[in-house]
């Protein structure tokens, strides 16, 4: 038999594992040395963490697991999340509307979820948070951050505004 150049006589092109005669079956070369397919995924293909079938080409690495791009979905609506941005909570991954419904802080003022994407600046006080851009105070909506406030029930105030409120 004549394979990659070099001739062998019949009973000795056989699998480097297996020791089979691989005659004219399919089979995967790897340092020179050749294998029959199943011999070859089981001791080198990674197989898929999710289907746990070989993972042949392409696929994701995630949390160093070997993933089919079609395996690898949200936790929470099953969308594929192949090149796409997504977010992970305890391991498990989400599509970022999944992961915004269910785990982000919601702002006070927007009432929109307060995720890492972006940038993630935002402003914590006591048990509430605000997106950067929407901390402003309640009465003139100058913007607070990195300013003094006061705060009056449920709204935050400049400086200005609270003493004015004070003083009525």
């Amino acid at each position: 038999m004549e394979f990659k150049g070099n001739c062998w006589h019949e009973a000795c092109f056989v699998c480097r594992y297996c020791r089979q005669p691989l005659g004219m079956k399919p089979l995967i070369t790897k340092d020179d040395d050749n294998y029959c397919v199943p011999c070859y995924e089981k001791q080198f293909a990674q197989y898929c963490y999710s289907c746990k079938k070989v993972v042949t080409n392409g696929g994701v690495t995630y949390h160093d697991q070997p993933w089919h791009k079609e395996c690898f979905l949200c936790t929470g609506c099953k969308k594929q999340l192949a090149e796409h941005r997504f977010m992970s909570k305890d391991e498990h991954p989400f599509c970022l509307e999944c992961f915004s419904g269910h785990f982000a802080k919601k702002c006070v003022a927007c009432t929109e979820p307060i995720t890492a994407l972006g940038g993630g600046k935002f402003i914590l006080y006591e048990d509430h948070q605000w997106h950067s851009d929407c901390f402003k105070c309640s009465r003139c909506a100058c913007s607070l951050v990195g300013k003094n406030f006061l705060t009056q029930q449920d709204q935050v105030l400049c400086c200005n505004c609270g003493q004015r409120g004070h003083l009525s």
